[in-house]
């Protein structure tokens, strides 16, 4: 994204104030990212990274490959970002065509459907717990691999237990621990991770285009 002044004067607000951290420089790169999207500074010490999910999120980004979304607040607040850089293809759970589950809602049964369609693509589930749940299962069934998860829905009933799912998963995933979370937080991970990824990969990617 584009920084103006006062982008640069806010985040010279967030860094004088998170203090010290252990966070590698592309990690705090996003956390910081989510604290300014939110203005919250609890995030500091809510957002995980598993081993290597930086990693393999950036390279799916330059292999092009699917980001699937849960809600369109999530698809909207990334799409600007990822058609001036990848131009990954982006699809959400619930515009995906499927037949109606009385035991699913419109999220999971989209988020299933199009996960067995891109196995291994990045999942970016931002709100809706049950779409969280129905892509764990899959993992659990080892019928789909992931290249990232990025889980961050809020909730009071079962959310933890989901997001303890995904830790055990051993899939590259960026996790918000506790209740917290929002479609907001997941577009503000998701674009920290694609100006990462093209400053990495991006010189390299215009040249192969």
């Amino acid at each position: 994204m584009e920084w103006h002044t006062t982008d640069a004067q806010s985040l010279s607000i967030i860094d004088r104030e998170i203090g010290e951290h252990s966070f590698s420089p592309s990690e705090y790169e996003i956390v910081r990212r989510v604290i300014y999207a939110t203005a919250d500074f609890d995030y500091k010490s809510l957002i995980r990274f598993s081993d290597q999910a930086l990693q393999s999120g950036a390279a799916a980004l330059a292999a092009r490959s699917t980001i699937i979304v849960d809600v369109p607040m999530v698809q909207v607040g990334i799409a600007p970002t990822i058609q001036q850089t990848f131009a990954n293809p982006v699809y959400c759970s619930m515009e995906a065509l499927t037949r109606p589950q009385r035991e699913k809602t419109q999220a999971a049964w989209g988020m299933e459907t199009l996960a067995r369609r891109y196995p291994e693509g990045i999942f970016v589930i931002g709100e809706a717990q049950t779409a969280l749940v129905s892509l764990i299962e899959l993992v659990e069934a080892e019928e789909i691999k992931p290249a990232l998860v990025i889980g961050t829905p809020a909730g009071f009933v079962g959310v933890d237990v989901a997001v303890e799912r995904l830790k055990d998963s051993l899939i590259p995933h960026i996790r918000i621990e506790g209740r917290k979370g929002s479609a907001v937080v997941a577009a503000a991970i998701v674009n920290g991770l694609v100006d990462l990824s093209w400053q990495a990969y991006g010189q390299e990617h215009n040249a192969i285009g």
